[in-house]
Parts: C-alpha cells; sequence; structure tokens
C-alpha cells in the first residue's frame, strides 16, 4: 500500500527505472519504490522530470503536485485512465438529480459546521454556542447559508476579528497550501472513481475545474485550520509546508476506527460518491483527533 509523500524542493533531476523513482542530486541518487509512494510534491521549478517517469506515475495512480517559483501549488498530474467504466460513471454523473444533490451539500455543511465546533470547543471559544445552533437551523441546499455565516464567525474566533482571508500573510499562506494539498489529493480520489472533477454538486463556477472537488473537501479543511492555528506567529518555510504535509499521515477516528488520513480520504470520496445513488450511504468526517 502506498503510504510515502515525497517532497522535492531543490535542485533535481528525476527519473524512472526498474519500478523505482530515482532522484538524482549533486552527486547523491535517491530510489524509492513506486509501490510505497502516495504523493509527490515538486517544490521546486529547478527539477527535470523524465516523460517516462509521468507515464509510470500515472500507471501507479500516484498523485504528483507542482510548485511555482512562489513555491505555491499550481498544477497536478491526473491520469485519464484512472478507471476502466469512466464513461459510465461521467454520463451518471450529469444525470444526478438536484434533489439529491441538495440533500447531500445539507449534510456536508451539517458536517463541516460540526467539525468547526469541535474546534471551538476545543479552544474554549465562547462562540462554540452560537456554531452549534446553525447546525439546527442547516437546510436542504444550505438556501439560508449557514455554513457562511459559520465560516465567519470561525475564523475570527481562530485568528481575531481583523483577520481576512484576502491578506497576503504566513496565516494564509499556510491556510492555501494545506488546502491546495487537500485539494489535490481529493482529486485523485474523483479521478479514481470515474468521475469529473469539474462538475459539482454545489460548486457551479466555470472557471473552476475542481468544482465537485470543492463540495467534497469542505469537512476536512479542519485539520489545516488546526494545524494554522496552533502555529501562529510561525514563519511560512519548508520546514512549516513539510509539517503541513505530515497532517495527512496522520492518525483520526473515521466510522468508530482510527485510519491514516489519506485512507479515510479515499473511504470518504468513495461513500460519498455513492450516495448519488442512495442518500442513506453518505458517511462524512467529523474531527476526533
Amino acid at each position: 500500500m502506498s503510504f510515502r509523500t515525497v517532497v522535492i524542493t531543490r535542485q533535481s533531476k528525476i527519473s524512472y527505472k526498474n519500478r523505482f523513482l530515482v532522484v538524482k542530486q549533486d552527486n547523491d541518487e535517491k530510489y524509492i519504490h513506486l509501490s510505497e509512494i502516495d504523493t509527490i510534491i515538486v517544490d521546486s521549478i529547478s527539477v527535470s522530470i523524465s516523460a517516462y517517469l509521468l507515464k509510470e506515475l500515472s500507471d501507479y495512480k500516484i498523485n504528483i503536485i507542482f510548485c511555482d517559483e512562489k513555491h505555491n501549488p499550481f498544477g497536478e498530474l491526473s491520469s485519464f485512465y484512472s478507471r476502466h467504466n469512466t464513461s459510465k460513471k461521467i454520463r451518471e454523473q450529469f444525470e444526478w438529480k438536484k434533489s439529491i444533490k441538495d440533500e447531500l451539500w445539507f449534510k456536508i455543511v451539517e458536517n463541516k459546521i460540526i467539525n468547526q465546533a469541535s474546534l471551538l470547543k476545543e479552544i474554549k471559544s465562547s462562540k462554540y454556542e452560537l456554531i452549534i445552533s446553525y447546525i439546527t437551523e442547516v437546510t436542504i441546499g444550505d438556501k439560508t447559508n449557514r455554513e457562511g455565516h459559520a465560516a465567519k464567525v470561525y475564523f475570527n474566533e481562530l485568528f481575531g476579528k481583523k483577520f481576512s482571508r484576502n491578506e497576503n500573510n504566513d496565516i494564509n499562506a499556510a491556510l492555501n497550501y494545506g488546502y491546495a494539498v487537500l485539494l489535490s489529493t481529493i482529486n485523485k480520489e474523483i479521478v479514481s472513481n470515474g468521475y469529473l472533477t469539474q462538475i459539482g454538486i454545489h460548486h457551479k463556477n466555470e472557471f473552476n475545474p475542481f468544482n465537485l472537488t470543492c463540495d467534497l473537501m469542505e469537512p476536512f479543511r479542519i485539520l489545516i485550520d488546526r494545524f494554522v492555528y496552533y502555529n501562529q506567529g510561525r514563519i511560512f518555510n519548508t520546514e512549516y509546508k513539510l509539517d503541513i504535509v505530515n497532517i495527512f499521515n496522520g492518525n483520526y477516528t473515521y466510522l468508530g476506527k482510527k485510519y491514516v488520513l489519506k485512507d479515510i480520504i479515499k473511504m470518504y470520496v468513495k461513500n460519498t460518491l455513492d450516495a448519488m445513488k442512495d442518500i442513506e450511504k453518505y458517511k462524512g468526517f467529523v474531527y476526533e483527533g
């Protein structure tokens, strides 16, 4: 089972040899078997990659994320052939009923707010009861936008009332990096299940290639938020990024059992997509640490 996240942060040449990823840096060579790798993050624009390696990474369904000159994720590699019946799955996706999509979005929003409330309770916030009250006010399709109201209260409690997600600072840089890795991880699972990331259940932005991913990732944002909250004042550097990546190797409770987060995401995505046929199959992620 793949479990490693490989992060490449300086000038390198990466290639393929006998089922191994080969990383050459100066006079040093490292070999990692592809079966052990879940994700590769190329956090440097001074990296050369062989085309044959990219083909093998696609065959092994290994997620590869590329970062720009500012070390922010900007793209990823995704296979065209992650599932044998992709065409059938996509036809089903276009036929998803609005009533089921609205009910599923209701469950996702409810789940997300429960997780936000858990963090506010953990930090002993006085707004915990207010966030809890929003849970009972969520309607089918969240037409009253309880998600938006909860988010405003939630972020103000975590990072102060003057905090804005539009500011250029270390907190937002860390949040954005963590969300980008989360988004890419969920992209991989959506594609592996044969669906398009562009066609969402709630998000519908024509300029967003990840509408479905943005829907499904909502309950998991808490894990990034929590880590960044406890690391306020820290400079956003390479070490910080590696610590964020390591969140995905942590153990959390899902359906009453402990799993590595990457495995939880895999199960959650499949369960949620299966719920488009039977809404009772939806199994959300409630953060328990």
